[in-house]
């Protein structure tokens, strides 16, 4: 492997990458940063989050730009504001042996009029997120005619949220560009498209097989019953008494639920969703990030971007509508060359979908068991006596109380000691746990002899299901909604899906057919749900346009 002083950067850098603690660079450095620093070669490079890629792009450009020229002379676009902040954060601390250079991040939620004073001062690298770039360049409070580099971030996750015509708009205002570099974990069609029409025979370099995920993970996959879901995640929680993690879920409704509900019964934990407002989202990342929250429970869209380093485990609630999502959500573990586990929740029913995942990153999930209760208390325990032994008492004046502690406990031996030491620590989840059922699901061949019970637990789950969807929406006929968004608003089908059932905090199982075309949609939504939907849609805004929701036959 290359070291960084063989792979070109001045001193300036390698003096503050020594500094940062750098020692060797990662595949996608080594493979990067020679190609970058010619200047003048598009570049695509696929990579897993948690590769190292900020620093790929970053250092070549903090060696190409003029520190002099005191204007916009490279441009980072990415998906989120979390991103943003965080990669304009890097580079501060790449440049801090370079004088004169600027960096300067803008994003939506912050004063417009403070990162318009911050671009007149003077600055070589932007960092932006699409929408807020946008509006800069409409008020002409930005000039990207000199911008000479471009590097798209996360390329396919602006795509998934609809940021198409946003990205072709920036690259068509960067009219005097050298090379385009795009960075992204997978390769969509779209993504392809736009390299085609934009870019000039790029080198491309993938760092592991293209799509698949990062080999320093291990995807784990528990099955038990719908209804046991939130269980089995306590459970699993429980049983890894060091997790500093992420959860996923569907929807808002289902991550505000579920982390009251832990919230409740002790568990350190809060929500991020498209509800909070940025004060409110930039609170819970602060405790997240600082550990005082041992858990963050997200949605999809509510999660990119976020790089928090250390994450032990993914836990995949839900596991998401489009297969490639799943990328993302395991990418949050295993950075930066640590390992990390994916575990996902599923009922037997998704089998098919868990193993379009599977084939899709390229890597084998393992089934595991769904721990006992037994199993739980045996882990918590030894967990809390490792915690005892490495407790720091360097500090404290203890042996001032030996004196007093060796008159209380005389009459009680140590191993009395440890039992009430053990009783005060887990009463709780002894008493919890005393009498925890089996939450696995298990084959139907442990359980079904001969094919006529099998049909007969079929149609009974067949009936089961009839009966729910009648008793909560009606008869079960569906009303068709027409809607004015469609793939012209930069959705696809999957990300389509998860936007209405976010705006709506309906489940997927009130949805029928759906019909996208260029312009309009048609949604076929069960009975009372149809109303909720329209509710929640009709009238709102998406992407500076008015969202019209109606019954189709209505129109």
């Amino acid at each position: 492997m290359a070291s960084f002083e063989e792979l070109g950067l001045n001193k300036q850098l390698l003096a503050s990458i020594t500094a940062l603690g750098f020692e060797t660079p990662t595949t996608i450095q080594e493979k990067a940063i020679p190609v970058l620093l010619s200047g003048t070669k598009d570049f695509i490079g696929l990579a897993q989050t948690g590769t190292g890629k900020t620093a790929a792009f970053g250092l070549p450009l903090l060696q190409l730009v003029s520190a002099t020229d005191k204007f916009p002379q490279a441009l980072i676009v990415c998906p989120t504001r979390e991103l943003c902040i965080q990669i304009a954060n890097d580079i501060a601390s790449f440049k801090k042996n370079t004088k004169g250079m600027q960096v300067v991040a803008v994003y939506g939620g912050a004063s417009i009029g403070m990162q318009i004073k911050d671009i007149k001062k003077g600055v070589q690298l932007v960092v932006a997120t699409p929408g807020r770039l946008i509006d800069l360049i409409e008020r002409k409070a930005i000039n990207l005619n000199q911008i000479k580099y471009v590097v798209l971030d996360e390329a396919d996750e602006m795509l998934n949220m609809g940021f198409q015509d946003d990205i072709e708009f920036i690259l068509q205002n960067t009219p005097h560009r050298e090379s385009t570099w795009l960075f992204s974990a997978t390769m969509p069609p779209e993504i392809r498209k736009v390299s085609r029409r934009y870019m000039n025979e790029p080198v491309e370099v993938t760092v592991g097989k293209a799509n698949t995920g990062n080999k320093n993970i291990d995807h784990q996959y528990f099955v038990t019953s719908a209804h046991q879901r939130y269980e089995a995640l306590k459970r699993l929680i429980d049983f890894n008494p060091g997790i500093y993690g992420l959860i996923f879920t569907r929807t808002k409704a289902d991550a505000q639920a579920i982390a009251e509900k832990l919230t409740r019964e002790g568990y350190d934990i809060d929500a991020l969703h498209g509800d909070l407002t940025q004060a409110q989202r930039d609170k819970v990342m602060g405790q997240f990030r600082d550990k005082s929250l041992q858990l963050l429970i997200a949605t999809d869209v509510a999660a990119r971007g976020i790089d928090v380093q250390g994450v032990t485990h993914v836990i995949n609630y839900e596991l998401p509508d489009d297969v490639e999502v799943y990328t993302h959500r395991s990418g949050r573990t295993g950075r930066a060359g640590n390992t990390g586990i994916s575990m996902s929740i599923v009922h037997t029913r998704e089998m098919y979908r868990l193993k379009q995942i599977e084939r899709m990153v390229q890597q084998p999930f393992r089934r595991i068991e769904i721990p006992s209760g037994k199993d739980v208390c045996r882990k918590q325990f030894f967990f809390f006596m490792d915690k005892l032994l490495q407790a720091d008492i360097s500090h404290g004046d203890y042996g001032t109380y030996l004196p007093v502690l060796a008159e209380k406990f005389a009459d009680i031996s140590k191993e009395e000691v440890l039992k009430r030491v053990a009783a005060l620590e887990f009463d709780r989840f002894l008493k919890y746990y005393e009498n925890a059922e089996d939450l696995n699901a298990r084959q139907a061949k442990e359980m079904i002899g001969k094919k006529g019970q099998r049909d007969n637990e079929k149609k009974e789950v067949h009936d089961k299901g009839r009966r729910y969807r009648e008793e909560n929406y009606g008869n079960g006929n569906y009303t068709r909604l027409f809607v004015n968004l469609g793939t012209k608003d930069g959705f696809y089908k999957a990300s389509f899906l998860q936007f209405i059932l976010d705006m709506s905090d309906l489940r997927k199982d009130v949805l029928g057919k759906i019909d996208m075309r260029e312009m309009n949609s048609w949604i076929e939504v069960e009975g009372k749900a149809a109303k909720q939907m329209m509710r929640s849609l009709d009238g709102k805004n998406y992407k500076g346009r008015r969202i019209r929701m109606n019954e189709a036959n209505s129109r």
